[in-house]
């Protein structure tokens, strides 16, 4: 049995996390060994539950200690992996160093941006990214970009072109399936009507989400459409953030606005929904599109990263930053809903693409192709 050592940023909320929590419980053809650079955030504990090994380092969120390396370096000494595989920039510098000094021979690196943008990208973040791409020639034997826009960003950025490949994020098809009955009891629990048309974004709250381009947008389309829901839920997306309040008062108040928080029962969520809507201005492969759409929801997404090849022919695609363009897109999607036959094939065929071209079992295979396994 291959021992594989991941190194990772954090183990927070967030789609890397997500990703890297998927593949370790699902292939349990090898061992997997999990690192936080810092705490163990939401995933440690599910981690160790399905009986994966963590180690938290505990250094500060873009901070490096010297008791931190040392820890790296004694589990890669005493663990002697075969294969190191790290996830995010910070990871990838110090997690693929320190694996090269303990000798380790294939260290894999796993990048999972497109656009770091000044202002809500850290600094520190930008430059680690711009030393990665310097020493990218020599650390990692491979690097595993999750979407091709990715890649060409990362290039383009002076990264080895030789060393990528690009493997799609993979989702659970059994988890997140269409389910009437939890349409059903979802929506009773927000107090929403069964045929009540519902909007929903699922995302942390962050610059890059661009909430305030889906407030926006359904400001707009409230004034026609009165009954109109929306369902926001990820990590600071409640009540205490006077942000994003402040953003739901100017827009006109929080009629019909539901403020779900971090939540665990997202396939539930997705399926209480009629339309998942994506407005960031920057993505690399954002999964809750993927994961909306296997549910049987049909979305509305920015033209970032890769999200417009995620939904392929089954959805909208619109610019980013454009609240109208969104807000027409939304509108047009609403109107279909009406002709069920028409709304129904779409639904279908959403969840149709995932299944074909974005499974779990692919996504394991892909990463066991690249790291030499069978």
């Amino acid at each position: 049995m291959t021992k594989i050592l991941h190194t990772i940023t954090g183990l927070n909320d967030g789609g890397a996390e997500a990703v890297l929590y998927r593949l370790v419980t699902f292939d349990d053809r090898h061992r997997h060994i999990v690192v936080s650079l810092s705490d163990g955030g939401k995933y440690a504990p599910l981690l160790s539950a399905k009986g994966i090994e963590v180690h938290c380092l505990d250094m500060p969120r873009g901070r490096l200690t010297l008791s931190g390396l040392r820890r790296l370096w004694a589990v890669l000494r005493r663990e002697r992996p075969q294969i190191v595989q790290t996830w995010m920039y910070h990871a990838n510098l110090v997690g693929g160093v320190i694996a090269k000094l303990a000798g380790v021979k294939n260290i894999y690196w796993g990048i999972r941006h497109t656009d770091l943008v000044p202002g809500t990208t850290g600094r520190s973040t930008r430059m680690v990214d711009r030393l990665c791409a310097r020493i990218s020639p020599y650390v990692p034997s491979g690097i595993i970009a999750c979407a091709e826009k990715a890649k060409d960003v990362h290039i383009t950025n002076g990264y080895d072109a030789g060393k990528f490949t690009v493997i799609p994020n993979g989702y659970d098809i059994a988890q997140f399936s269409p389910d009437a009955e939890a349409r059903q009891a979802f929506r009773q629990q927000l107090g929403i009507v069964a045929d009540a048309r519902v909007l929903g974004l699922v995302g942390r709250w962050d610059p890059q989400k661009d909430h305030a381009n889906l407030i926006r947008a359904f400001s707009l389309l409230r004034k026609r459409m009165p009954d109109l829901h929306l369902v926001l839920a990820g990590t600071d997306c409640d009540d205490s953030n006077a942000e994003l309040m402040r953003l739901l008062q100017e827009a006109g108040g929080m009629e019909n606005v539901h403020l779900l928080g971090r939540r665990s029962d997202i396939p539930s969520l997705m399926n209480a929904l009629d339309l998942h809507v994506l407005s960031s201005y920057s993505e690399a492969f954002p999964n809750v599109v993927a994961e909306a759409m296997a549910c049987g929801t049909p979305c509305v997404v920015t033209d970032v990263g890769d999200a417009a090849v995620i939904v392929g022919n089954t959805g909208w695609v619109v610019p980013p930053r454009d609240s109208e363009a969104l807000a027409s897109a939304i509108s047009e999607a609403l109107a279909e809903q009406e002709k069920d036959d028409i709304w129904h094939r779409r639904q279908r065929a959403a969840r149709q693409r995932i299944v074909d071209e974005f499974s779990l079992e692919a996504m394991v295979a892909r990463y066991h192709s690249v790291w030499g396994l069978s």
